[in-house]
């Protein structure tokens, strides 16, 4: 990844700032990633899967499977978002658009590799969020909505916490590499979309706070499993939205929201495995 001349970061920071979307573009672009999310969440798994109990290995996969599909759109539409406003789909291009490119100085602008080193507290910050306030903030949120609980077999990580079924998943390979495609397809899909082309364009509604806006928008868009949305709008609005916005960098909030499969999938390996 090289960097650009001090000419080429004025002329893409003016290029960034053009053309900003208007408040029902952003909640348009919104309801075009979250809809389908939430039909395959609440119409179509129900229909594939009605008996969570008694076949919970199944229901995971299907209920894996669809969020894949819906994740697939996701990362989709921000690539069609980008054909539509670019011509084309030239990495240089998309790495433009969507942000993908070295952290740039708060004050110039200029791209400097030794920002990289910021991910450090945002990655501490993750470990804080995920593992001290999210276990304290979901089980409050779901006291104040109880009608955000999770329904029988729609939280895999309530059915991956049963001996059962981590005895049923010994030797799921299958099962594995579905959690790691959909891994990718969450990580890209929603970073493309969410920081690389609705972040740089947010600044004309909402300005200096376009971050905030951008966790909101993204915490909500995760109705299809609301028991966690208040963990994911704080965890999108301080460790993705932020570092990108102030880098003017996606791949901050693309390496941040990596760091929790870091955890996840050696846990699914070792179950896969028989070790857990």
């Amino acid at each position: 990844m090289t960097d650009l001349t001090i000419s080429e970061s004025t002329a893409w920071n003016t290029v960034q700032e053009e053309n900003q979307y208007s408040l029902a573009k952003i909640l348009g672009i919104w309801v075009a990633a979250a809809l389908p999310m939430g039909i395959l969440s609440w119409v179509v798994y129900p229909a594939l899967a009605p008996d969570f109990e008694a076949n919970p290995i199944g229901a995971g996969m299907a209920r894996t499977g669809l969020m894949m599909v819906g994740l697939i759109w996701v990362f989709a539409l921000a690539l069609i978002i980008v054909y539509r406003e670019e011509g084309d789909l030239r990495w240089a291009t998309v790495r433009r658009r969507l942000w993908l490119n070295t952290p740039r100085d708060l004050k110039t602008g200029e791209p400097r590799r030794k920002l990289w080193l910021w991910l450090i507290p945002f990655i501490i910050l993750f470990g804080v969020i995920t593992f001290v306030i999210g276990p304290l903030l979901n089980p409050l949120w779901i006291s104040i909505f109880p009608f955000f609980a999770p329904p029988p077999g729609f939280d895999p990580g309530q059915a991956l916490g049963s001996p059962d079924v981590q005895a049923q998943l010994v030797g799921a390979w299958d099962f594995l590499l579905l959690f790691v495609a959909m891994a990718f397809f969450n990580i890209f899909g929603e970073e493309f979309l969410f920081r690389g082309v609705l972040l740089p364009k947010m600044g004309g509604t909402f300005g200096k706070w376009d971050w905030v806006a951008n966790g909101v928008l993204m915490g909500a868009y995760h109705w299809h499993q609301p028991w966690g949305m208040a963990g994911a709008i704080l965890a999108s609005t301080l460790l993705f939205a932020l570092p990108a916005r102030l880098f003017r960098s996606s791949w901050m909030a693309i390496i941040a929201h990596s760091i929790q499969y870091l955890f996840f999938i050696p846990l699914i390996l070792a179950v896969v495995l028989g070790l857990a």
